[in-house]
C-alpha cells in the first residue's frame, strides 16, 4: 500500500463552525489502496473529515490532496471520488441497472456500454440478476450492495463510506463486513470508512484513525490500537479497558502511571494459589457473572469498592452456577499492563 504520493493528503486542515472547532489543524495521509476508517463518537470530527474529502464542505483553512492535486477548492463533482451514504440515496422510479448506470450517464457514456458496465457491477456485488427489479423489492442488504456497485462503476480513485451498514441488522452487518472488504481487495480502491462502531472498524480496517474532539487520538493498525491504546479514551472507546489512575498503579500494581489492562487477560484462581514471578494478584468477590455465549464477563469487586472486568472464554460447556460472591484473585501478568497518556 506505501506509494510516494498518498491517495489522500490533509494538511492542517480546519473546520469551524461558528464558535465550534470540528477539526482541529488535522494532517494525516492515506495510502494507495487502503483500507482506512475514521473512528469515534457523535461530535469526534469523522464525519466531517469525511464531508471535507468529498467536497460537500469547505475547509476553514488547510489544503486537501487526492494523489498529489489539490482539490481544496474543487466542486464535488471535480474530484475523483465517490460517497456511499447510509441511507442508500437510490432512486425509487429507477430500476437497479438504471441507478447502477445512472453515474456513467451523467458522463456521457453510450447507452450499451454503460448497461454492460453497470451488469458487471452488479455481478461483482453477487446481484447479476436483480437489474430489472425496483430498490423497493429489495433487502436492506441487496440495496446497500446496489449503493456500492453504483458508487464503483465509475472506477473512483477514493470511496468514501458514511457509516454504510448503519440501518442494517446485526447479522446482516456482519455478512456485509465481509463482503465489503473483498470487494475493496477485489477493485484495489481506496476505502475511507467512517463507524462508530468499534468492532467493525477492527474487522474491515488496514489501519484506523481514532477521533476525538476534532483531533486524532491514535493512528495505527487494528491491532496497534486493541492492544497498545495511547490513551484513556482510545483504552475506554476501542474495546472495554480496565483503567487504573496513577495513584492506584502504584499502590495497586507498583507501577508508575496511568495504566490499563483488557479484561481478556486476566484470569481468576482460587485464594491461596502459589504466586506467579511477574505477574499481579489482586484479591476480590466476584459482584456480577454475565453469560455471552462464547464467553462469560464478570465483575469482580476488589477491597478498595473498585470493579474489574473480566472476561473468560467458554471453551468448553459450563454447569449453570451462580458464582457471585465467590473470593477470587484477579492475577495478570505486568507486562500486560498498557501505560496510557491523557486525552487530548
Amino acid at each position: 500500500m506505501t506509494t510516494a504520493t498518498p491517495a489522500i493528503r490533509l494538511t492542517g486542515l480546519t473546520k469551524s463552525f461558528g464558535s465550534v472547532v470540528a477539526v482541529d489543524s488535522l494532517d494525516l495521509d492515506i495510502a494507495e489502496g487502503e483500507f482506512f476508517s475514521m473512528l469515534g463518537p457523535s461530535g469526534s470530527g469523522k464525519t466531517t473529515v469525511l464531508r471535507l474529502i468529498a467536497g460537500f464542505e469547505r475547509p476553514t483553512s488547510g489544503t486537501i490532496e487526492l494523489r498529489g492535486h489539490d482539490v481544496t477548492d474543487r466542486a464535488p463533482f471535480d474530484r475523483d471520488v465517490n460517497t456511499v451514504f447510509q441511507d442508500y440515496a437510490l432512486f425509487p422510479h429507477m430500476t437497479v441497472l438504471e441507478n447502477v448506470a445512472y453515474g456513467l450517464r451523467v458522463r456521457g457514456i453510450p447507452r450499451e456500454r454503460r448497461r454492460k458496465l453497470a451488469r458487471e457491477a452488479l455481478e461483482s456485488v453477487a446481484l447479476g440478476g436483480f437489474g430489472d427489479r425496483k430498490p423497493s423489492q429489495l433487502s436492506g442488504g441487496q440495496r446497500q450492495r446496489v449503493a456500492l456497485a453504483r458508487a464503483t462503476v465509475v472506477e473512483p480513485k477514493v470511496l468514501l463510506l458514511d457509516e454504510p451498514l448503519g440501518a442494517l441488522d446485526l447479522k446482516l452487518r456482519e455478512q456485509m463486513q465481509v463482503e465489503l472488504k473483498e470487494l475493496q481487495r477485489s477493485l484495489g480502491i481506496t476505502f475511507i470508512f467512517v463507524t462508530h462502531d468499534q468492532e467493525e472498524a477492527l474487522t474491515l480496517s488496514d489501519r484506523i484513525a481514532v477521533f476525538n474532539a476534532g483531533r486524532i487520538e491514535q493512528l495505527g493498525t487494528p491491532a496497534e490500537i486493541y492492544e497498545s491504546p495511547a490513551s484513556s479514551f482510545v483504552a475506554s472507546f476501542v474495546g472495554t479497558s480496565n483503567i487504573f489512575d496513577a495513584a492506584s498503579s502504584q499502590t495497586l500494581l507498583g507501577v508508575s502511571g496511568v495504566t490499563s489492562i483488557r479484561p481478556e487477560k486476566i484470569a481468576l484462581v482460587a485464594p491461596g494459589t502459589a504466586e506467579r514471578a511477574g505477574a499481579v494478584s489482586l484479591p476480590g468477590t466476584i459482584a456480577e457473572v454475565i453469560y455471552l455465549g462464547t464467553a462469560t464477563r464478570l465483575l469482580v469487586e476488589l477491597a478498595d469498592g473498585r470493579r474489574l472486568t473480566v472476561l473468560e472464554q467458554n471453551a468448553t460447556a459450563r454447569a449453570d452456577t451462580d458464582r457471585r460472591g465467590d473470593a477470587v484473585l484477579a492475577r495478570f501478568a505486568t507486562t500486560d499492563l498498557v501505560p496510557l497518556k491523557a486525552s487530548g
